[in-house]
């Protein structure tokens, strides 16, 4: 009997710890899957969001914004080249999650730019903000400061939730 509790309870804390230690967060049918800012130099005005977005609703949604206390703002940006050069242009109607769709901000160039940040990030680090979406609404995400690789890929989105 001893043992049988035992085995319970340290199921029971298994399960418990996996939040802290897991870098996903859940919004009625969104789960927002790694989000995570790629380490700039120490003097830089700006910083890099990416997060894997999945909408397992049957529903159409829409990221609308991006809030911090971290930085002056946040903005959603798409890098677009036109006649060989990049620019940035703002995601005005904010980045489409269609139904049953998984989506990545950073594909396409996406990404969420962190404008002015109140100090310099490095790897370790984590960032608070506020997603907004259109009809799921806000949640209070973390986004963790990785350091720079060779290839920007998603988290781990691979993975059903």
């Amino acid at each position: 009997m001893h043992k049988l509790l035992a085995v319970v309870f340290a199921s029971f804390l298994t399960l418990a710890a996996q939040p802290a230690f897991a870098h996903g967060f859940k919004l009625g049918t969104i789960f927002i899957d790694h989000p995570m800012i790629q380490e700039a130099p120490p003097n830089a005005r700006v910083l890099g969001g990416y997060v894997t977005l999945q909408n397992n609703g049957s529903e159409d949604d829409r990221l609308l914004a991006i809030e911090s206390t971290a930085a002056k703002k946040v903005e959603l940006h798409q890098s677009v080249v036109t006649d060989g050069i990049a620019r940035m242009q703002p995601m005005t109607d904010g980045l489409a999650l269609p139904a049953g769709q998984i989506v990545w901000l950073g594909d396409n160039g996406t990404h969420a730019m962190f404008v002015q940040p109140d100090r310099h990030y490095a790897p370790g680090d984590e960032v608070p903000a506020v997603l907004v979406f259109e009809k799921a609404g806000r949640i209070e995400v973390t986004f963790k400061v990785e350091a720079r690789g060779p290839e920007l890929t998603p988290g781990h989105g691979e993975h059903a939730h």
